[in-house]
């Protein structure tokens, strides 16, 4: 990961967004969400989009958890510009901007104990006064400093307000006397997160920043150092979090949380796409459109103030429209990364081929890859076909006569749909049966399963001596 060299956020005048995430567990669902917002707003405006992994928690930070994050973002096919940014390879330039605001007046070295703070804070509690620590060292001489370890504290002004002008929560004012001198660099010399992030989001040049409502509060604090360095305030943007569908926030008992879930169950990208960012944000009443469609249409303004609720089966449907109108190389490309992504084997040529060649049939009204794999099942086996237990119910005695008049029909038939289907129903009609009569049997014994798309489509898929062999296997079948 390489460090970016300072440059101001508004030198070009173009939008940069990033996402910051922790490398700490898999890409959450909400993560996800944020970095998609991101993403739209940028790319949607010619910007850039940049990724910095924020890793200075090294006990929790792990590079499988990276990997995780990185996957998870190319699987939703958000492209980043450059390279992903270590937070915790840039230690020495944050520790830098400490240093310069001490210089500047801005910050001052704090010497107080923890013992110290706690006696603090306790007496402030038996008092029933704020508890925000007052160091009195805030305007110590320096000729009075111990040599001993310090911190680097933020001198935060004591009077008047910081006002956050938030694209998404509107005017948020906060009294200074409510903010107190946050810790910038600890007593070891390392920084704090607080302070890294401001000076990471200047130093990419972001101008926007858009993330989870739960650092509202953080955005006061960030401010300050923001003046204190002269450096342009970018635009914040605090979007509320993702809740269950109880209205609950996200948690385990809600089951999948990380987008790797999401791939697994068989979901295709463009329908997360589509879903995510509907999750709180509209464009009318418009709920079904397509990247380019969010690309032009991706604004601030259109993210609502509430927590926007999970519903898999608004998902469901979004995820059968977007089959609908995908390109079928296209599914069944993304059909094989989901083969991968759940341990299982890998499709040989020949099933390539009959998915592929089957493919409008098998991803018409389909929620998920799982459903369009089930469908695909004729393609995917092989004789001796093992019928589950409806197909072997479909394959009684009655049925397996039918078939067995059936056959030498078909045997010199012209093997095309609409002769096959003409065949097959002058058979019936002849037989005095309702095409469901033989259309049962005929899926049991083609699929060996009663989920599977028509017959006909099929037969066409499998070719004449495969059909012919499947039926002969079938009608040799005895009940057990």
């Amino acid at each position: 990961m390489n460090a970016p060299s300072a440059a101001s956020p508004s030198a070009s005048g173009q939008v940069v967004t990033r996402f910051a995430p922790s490398p700490t567990g898999f890409l959450h669902i909400g993560g996800a969400r944020t970095a998609l917002f991101n993403w739209l707003y940028a790319r949607g405006r010619g910007g850039k989009f940049v990724l910095r992994i924020e890793d200075t928690d090294r006990a929790r930070s792990t590079p499988e958890a990276t990997a995780a994050i990185l996957s998870g973002l190319t699987w939703l096919g958000l492209d980043w510009d450059g390279e992903a940014i270590s937070q915790f390879e840039r230690a020495d330039r944050h520790a830098e901007v400490a240093h310069d605001m001490l210089a500047r007046g801005h910050a001052y070295k704090c010497f107080a104990s923890q013992d110290e703070i706690e006696a603090f804070r306790e007496a402030a509690r038996a008092e029933k006064r704020s508890t925000l620590f007052q160091s009195p060292w805030r305007d110590a001489d320096p000729a009075s400093h111990p040599d001993a370890h310090y911190v680097v504290r933020l001198k935060a002004p004591r009077d008047g307000e910081t006002v956050i002008d938030d694209q998404v929560q509107g005017r948020v004012v906060i009294r200074n006397d409510q903010l107190d001198d946050m810790v910038c660099l600890r007593s070891d010399g390392t920084p704090t997160y607080m302070l890294a992030v401001v000076v990471d989001d200047h130093d990419m040049g972001v101008t926007h920043v858009i993330r989870g409502d739960d650092h509202l509060n953080n955005a006061a604090r960030q401010i300050q150092v923001y003046l204190a360095m002269g450096w342009d305030v970018p635009v914040f943007a605090h979007i509320p979090l993702i809740h269950g569908e109880d209205g609950k926030k996200l948690s385990k008992r809600h089951g999948a949380l990380g987008v790797e879930d999401y791939q697994r169950m068989g979901y295709p990208a463009a329908a997360i796409r589509n879903y995510l960012t509907r999750l709180g944000w509209s464009h009318g009443d418009d709920e079904f459109f397509t990247d380019a469609q969010a690309l032009d249409w991706f604004d601030l303004t259109g993210i609502g103030r509430a927590p926007a609720r999970l519903d898999l089966k608004k998902l469901d449907h979004l995820t059968a429209q977007h089959f609908s109108v995908m390109d079928d190389a296209a599914v069944l490309h993304e059909l094989q990364e989901y083969l991968a992504a759940t341990g299982a084997a890998a499709l040989n040529p020949a099933q390539l081929d009959g998915m592929f060649r089957s493919m409008p049939q098998l991803k018409e009204k389909a929620r998920n890859f799982t459903q369009i794999l089930e469908r695909g099942h004729f393609v995917l086996t092989m004789r001796p076909l093992e019928p589950d237990a409806k197909a072997a119910k479909a394959l009684n005695n009655v049925s397996r006569g039918i078939l067995s008049e059936l056959t030498p029909h078909l045997q010199n038939a012209s093997w095309v749909r609409e002769t096959l289907e003409t065949l097959v129903s002058e058979f019936a009609a002849h037989r005095e049966l309702g095409l469901g009569k033989i259309a049962q049997p005929l899926r049991a014994a083609l699929a060996g399963r009663m989920v599977s798309p028509s017959v006909f489509d099929m037969m066409i898929v499998l070719g004449r001596d495969e059909t012919l062999a499947r039926l002969a296997e079938a009608v040799a079948r005895h009940d057990d």
